[in-house]
């Protein structure tokens, strides 16, 4: 039953498959009824809680406030930005009716014809648009601002290939927006912001990210510049974990949002935005886990440790989960979050099984044996070691291991990470390392948007940024031979 339990593809024959297999089987989501949409699951609802609360808390400490603004969109406010309408336009899902009728020649409920919208509503893909109409509102003069206002929505892009978690129809995030009094605080807003995802991905989630500037190409719509981290799974492939967005005035423009400035002349706000979403959660699977389940951060874990009677009769049981009791609330003191697994219509084989399938970063084992000696098992999900250790100081071992098991994570990771970006001067280095390693593949690029769809064309690869940290070098394009003065990341994503 343990081994059904766990039944995942293996990891290195189908990644995708088995990517599949443990978000269902681990609980976290399962596809609906509705083409393209999924359910999360409670399992998996805790862990992106969990993620809302760290982030929620890292956005108030950076003074912005949470507000809410309409899911339904007025269609004619995406015509105002013209780069912006273009970049959504093909996955808006559009209301035109808000009636249903019997059909009176009998093939049961149709839209009621008569009751047509006087203007269609766009089911919100993102919230630029809807918040900047109201900032006209809210704006007079440079003693309104700045606005730092952030929001915790669901939006609807209408995907055609999807992926849960990766990929939906609807899925969970929160988008900033923000308004500045002038460009450089503007462009301050949108590094500042960046940061704080690069420090949630690193020292929470534990994936080392590379953080840099989107091409041209890249951009989000409506956007003068893009910074992006960009973070590596275990098959080699890149994922966009967060973006933060210089809007410019282009919103402002678009939606007449002027103020009086310091010289008592009209000038037009500054913009940023910037998200995350539960894709995050398909990151913390794809960079941690095997083919014995999920690997969670103890940070994040919905769970931190569980505790598993082992008994024979009545009589053990009683006296190994009263124990078990007495232990858990030491654990709870320390502020753990603990689990008692006393379900006697089990096996503890198949327990075993389970909490590894979840994650749960320590298993408590306690058995005859060790209430006779003042011992305990404690297995690291992590690392699959095992080993028996006093009862007495267990609390303060246990939370010093939490600390532990998040560094260890993070560095598994790194190493990965740090194999994998790989210089290359040639094309023919260029087509071969994409093929046989994957990873991060840092090359020179002309500049050309030309020669970035060509390189996509041929190879599936695409500019995941151009890093920070990137220093001039003069070079050769790897595709036209054409002069370069950086080096760019490329990889093939999700």
């Amino acid at each position: 039953m343990a081994k059904e339990l766990k039944d995942l593809a293996n990891r290195e024959d189908s990644y995708s498959q088995w990517y599949n297999d443990l978000v269902v089987k681990a609980g976290l989501a399962e596809y609906s009824a509705v083409r393209g949409c999924m359910v999360i699951k409670p399992y998996g609802y805790a862990l992106w809680e969990n993620m809302r609360d760290a982030l929620d808390g890292m956005f108030k400490a950076t003074g912005h406030e949470n507000a809410y603004f309409p899911l339904f969109i007025p269609k004619s406010f995406f015509s105002r930005e013209a780069s912006h309408v273009e970049g959504f336009a093909k996955e808006c899902a559009v209301v035109t009716h808000y009636r249903l009728m019997n059909d009176p020649e009998g093939n049961g409920v149709v839209v009621d014809p008569d009751a047509r919208l006087e203007e269609e509503l766009i089911v919100r893909p993102t919230s630029e648009t809807i918040i900047w109409n109201t900032y006209k509102g809210w704006i007079q003069s440079y003693r309104d601002l700045p606005i730092l206002v952030n929001q915790w929505a669901n939006v609807v892009r209408w995907e055609m290939r999807t992926r849960l978690f990766l990929r939906t129809a609807e899925f969970l995030w929160q988008e900033g927006h923000t308004a500045h009094e002038t460009r450089q605080e503007a462009v301050e807003e949108t590094a500042r912001m960046i940061g704080v995802y690069r420090d949630f991905a690193e020292k929470w989630m534990g994936v080392p990210v590379v953080v840099g500037h989107k091409t041209a190409n890249e951009r989000f719509a409506g956007a003068e510049d893009t910074m992006t981290i960009e973070a590596l799974m275990q098959d080699g492939k890149a994922l966009q974990s967060g973006t933060s967005h210089f809007l410019g005035q282009n919103f402002a423009r678009a939606f007449d949002v002027q103020f009086t400035n310091r010289e008592n002349a009209l000038d037009y706000v500054w913009a940023t935005s910037w998200g995350v979403s539960t894709r995050l959660i398909g990151a913390l699977i794809m960079a941690h886990s095997d083919n014995n389940g999920l690997v969670l951060p103890p940070k994040l874990a919905p769970l931190h440790v569980v505790l598993i009677p082992i008994y024979k009769g009545d009589e053990e049981y009683a006296s190994a989960v009263a124990r078990l009791r007495e232990l858990a609330d030491e654990l709870r003191a320390r502020g753990l979050k603990v689990k008692i697994d006393d379900r006697d219509n089990v096996r503890s084989g198949f327990k075993f099984a389970e909490y590894e399938l979840k994650g749960v970063p320590v298993r408590l084992a306690l058995g005859p044996r060790d209430m006779a000696a003042g011992t305990i098992e404690l297995a690291r999900r992590d690392t699959l070691t095992k080993e028996v250790v006093p009862q007495e100081g267990l609390a303060e071992r246990v939370a010093s291991l939490m600390d532990e098991i998040q560094a260890a994570i993070f560095e598994r990771a790194l190493a990965y990470r740090d194999d994998h970006i790989t210089r290359v001067e040639t094309w023919d280095e260029f087509v071969r390392t994409l093929d046989e390693k994957g990873g991060f593949i840092s090359a020179h690029w002309d500049g050309t948007t030309e020669t970035e769809l060509a390189i996509k064309e041929a190879t599936k690869a695409t500019i995941r940024c151009i890093p920070l940290d990137a220093e001039d070098e003069e070079g050769r394009c790897v595709l036209t031979g054409n002069p370069s003065k950086r080096r760019v990341l490329f990889a093939r994503s999700y």
